[in-house]
Parts: structure tokens; sequence; C-alpha cells
């Protein structure tokens, strides 16, 4: 995944810029990267923050940046943002999102006579250089904009600085947030997550919608494109990487979180001594349940967070586990003897709430009862990065479907993602048995979308339904 900030000011905006960035540290590991423009020019500066926190790495850079213009990012992929230069200028771009067809388009850029894409290690192309070398096919910038939107299989939010300001634009479907603050200098800035600004003095000003295109700079905030009329928000955002006090389209994590755990409290006729969040996106959804059951809320585990405050670190999978493993610190004594309900955002390996499990009952617990604040992820997500997992064969869902069918053929999965028919329910006692819980359940879809309080056509559910 990956997060984006910007900030223009009518005086320097770098520590506006610095922390803003940084407020966006639980969406990637991976690198960090901000740019300045002044009357110099472009200034910029990535880093690898695979061992260190952004901050740490950029308080020498934040020290010598000058400008009243600047944008920056977390990327838990490529190096970013990047200084183009180009028919258009010299400008500095970053993106969130996911391209599908990055082979199709780059042969298409190489008949059309584009000479060269730089590679990353592994061979990669960087999507962000991708994005730039489609918008300047174009002769002005917003129709390259809208081209990236037309051409790309997949989702992107990007923001563009150049010497007019920052062009900031919402993937065509809205899958990813972007919202604009203001504070009453004139000062402006742009984000993915819309808590980021509100320590730094900024009130709201405006969430942008599906593809809309605005430019802002310190005379103001201009639209350039219109939004569209349809939209597929992701709902991941609200269940697990949202951070707990942003919002989109109205409606904060925390309390959409809440919303999850009381509607799996109504459905559910389990009674455990305690309910408890799985640290940290699960701990909302377990105060939803607690609250609506009337089963006390309780911590088992304490997350241990001085050293190690981000769960997407490090990026190798056996090394993640470990890691996992080691940041969660038990409570003996709420352990021992006790019936455990533990609910968390999602279940997609399973290896972790396997081994979480085994460790409670070594511990003494009685029982173990699993809740998902979010339906089987059956579907491999295409639109964004938010996932580490290279094959949807990964999924416990694909591996218990793949044992009970022999096959996971379109039609087959489809048989799966009903929660009233009686393949969803064995599939669910077989996850359930293979990962040694008491008893498991998933939140139901209709349940899901209830909780984010807007019309269901505009949620993208592609990972648990599989519709586009």
């Amino acid at each position: 995944m990956g997060g984006f900030f910007g900030a223009v000011s009518k005086k320097d905006c770098v520590f506006d810029l610095f922390f803003g960035i940084d407020y966006h540290s639980h969406l990637g590991t991976r690198r960090g990267g901000m740019v300045v423009l002044n009357e110099n020019g472009f200034n910029r500066s990535i880093h690898n923050i695979e061992n260190a926190p952004f901050r740490t790495k950029f308080e020498k850079d934040v020290l010598e940046m000058k400008g009243q213009m600047g944008i920056g990012c977390i990327s838990d992929y490529e190096p970013q943002p990047l200084l183009v230069r180009s028919h258009h200028g010299t400008y500095a771009i970053t993106t969130v999102g996911k391209i599908n067809n990055i082979k199709e388009i780059v042969d298409e850029l190489f008949k059309n006579g584009y000479s060269h894409f730089l590679e990353m290690s592994g061979g990669d192309i960087n999507p962000t250089e991708l994005v730039a070398s489609i918008i300047n096919q174009k002769e002005n910038l917003i129709d390259g904009i809208q081209y990236v939107q037309e051409l790309i299989d997949g989702s992107i939010t990007l923001l563009l600085l150049n010497e007019k300001g920052i062009y900031v634009a919402r993937d065509k479907y809205g899958r990813t947030p972007a919202s604009i603050g203001y504070k009453e200098d004139g000062s402006y800035c742009v984000t993915f997550e819309s808590f980021a600004y509100l320590n730094l003095g900024y009130k709201p000003y405006k969430e942008l919608g599906p593809g809309e295109i605005c430019i802002v700079s310190p005379d103001g905030v201009r639209q350039l494109v219109g939004p569209k009329d349809k939209m597929r928000i992701c709902t991941f955002l609200w269940v697990y990487y949202g951070y707990p006090s942003s919002s989109y389209e109205g409606l904060s994590v925390e309390k959409m979180r809440c919303s999850c755990g009381k509607y799996m409290a109504r459905r559910d006729t389990v009674r455990p001594d305690c309910v408890a969040g799985v640290p940290d996106s699960g701990m909302a959804h377990a105060i939803g349940y607690a609250n609506e059951s009337g089963i006390p809320f309780a911590r088992p585990f304490i997350k241990y967070t001085p050293t190690w405050p981000r769960s997407f670190m490090p990026t190798m999978q056996e090394k993640r586990n470990l890691i996992a493993k080691m940041k969660l610190i038990p409570v003996h004594d709420l352990i021992e003897g006790k019936r455990l309900m533990l609910i968390d955002d999602s279940i997609v390996r399973g290896t972790q709430m396997r081994e979480t499990t085994e460790f409670l009952y070594r511990s003494g617990a009685k029982e173990v009862h699993i809740r998902s604040a979010c339906p089987p992820l059956v579907y491999g997500c295409k639109y964004l990065n938010f996932s580490r997992t290279k094959s949807e064969m990964e999924l416990i869902t694909r591996k218990t479907i793949l044992k009970l069918e022999g096959n996971t053929n379109p039609e087959t999965l489809k048989m799966y993602v009903d929660p009233d028919s009686d393949k969803y329910k064995t599939m669910v006692e077989e996850i359930r048995k293979e990962l040694h819980f008491t008893s498991l359940q998933f939140n139901r879809l209709d349940d899901l979308k209830k909780a984010c309080e807007i019309d269901e056509d505009k949620l993208c559910t592609y990972c648990w339904d599989g519709n586009e």
C-alpha cells in the first residue's frame, strides 16, 4: 500500500510536509520520499525506511529543505516521488494504486516510439514512472492525467507538483481517498489520510470525488475536472488499513469498526468470559462487539510498540510471522482458565492466528473462539497493493475450497461466498478445524455493508464476492 501528503503555503511548508507524510507511516515500510519546490528548483530526498521510521531518516533533510510547495509519500513498493522532465516542463509525481496491465502499456509505448524505462531491482518497472510516461503522451497535463485513468487496469490516485501548484487526481472509481485541508492563513494541504492534517492546524476543505482533478496553490483551490458519478471505494479501507481517526466519505474508521463488532455480536450465540481484539486493527471491532453483547472487553495481549510499531515489517513472510509473535506480549492471568474470544480484522493465510491460538491453549486458555470482522477473503485484490499475498492460492479459503472441490474454478468459488449456503458453512468448519479454533465465524457481507453507512453500490467488495 502507500500514502501521500502535499502542502502549499505563502511561507515555508516543509514542517507540515514532513509531519503530514509521517502520519502515513502505517501504510508502508519500504520507501519514504519528499520533494519541495522553491526559487532554485526542486529539492528531493528518498530513503529506505525498512529499518528505521520515516522521521528518523528524514530529520536531516527537513532541516535543509526550503520551499512553499511540496509533496511526499510513504511507499510499500517503489521509490518515489519521481522528478520528471518532459515537454510539460519538470514536475514531481507520486502515486498510490495498482496497475495490472503494465506489460501491455509498456509494449504499446515502445510501438509508439518510447525509448526506455529504468528497471528496479527484480526487473520491475516503477509504476509511478509508467504513469508519468502515459501523462507525457498528451499535449497537456490534464489530458495526460485523464489518459492515465482511461488506460490503466487497476487504480491510480496521484499528486503532481510543478510551479503552478499541486495537481491532485483521485482514481476514476474513487477506490482510494484524496482530501484537501486549509488554514486561515491561506495554506492548503492534500492528503490520503484525512486525519493527517488535523494536528497541523488544517480544517477540512473538501474530499475529492471519483476521477476529480484539482490544482492547489498558495492562491487557492481550483477544480479542473469534476467528479464522476460511479464510485467503488475500497471497503477494506475501513476494515483494515485505514487509520482509526481517518474518515472516508464522511464515516470514520473507528465508528465503522465498532459497528462491525456490533453486527457480529447480534448474530452470535457464544458467551465467552471476555472479548479481545487482535492489536491494532481488531481493537475497535472487539469494542463494538463487547459493547453490544455486554461481554467484558479485555486485553490478554499487549502489543509492544516502542521499537516495533508497524506490522508490515519486515517484508519476508517467515520473518514477519516471527515478528508478529514477538510483538504480542501475553498477560497470563487474563488467559489461564479463560474462555476467550479474539476478533481480528480479517483472516488471510491463517498462519498467525493459528499460532496465536495454539499459544493461548499452551498458556492455559480453556476455549479460543475466533471472529473475523470481514467475510472470508476468496479473491485477491485487483485494484490495490494492500496484501503481500503473491498468489490467491495462499488464501486459506482457496486452499480449503481446493481441498473440498478439487478445483477453484470461477463457478466453484461463487458457491462459497453465500453465508447462508451449506458449502459456505462447510468451508468455515474446515478452516476452523485446520486452524484449531474452538469456534469460527466471519462477519457477513450484508452486515459489513450496513456498517459502512453509504450506498452499497459505491463500495468495492471484490475480495469477498468477486463482483467487479
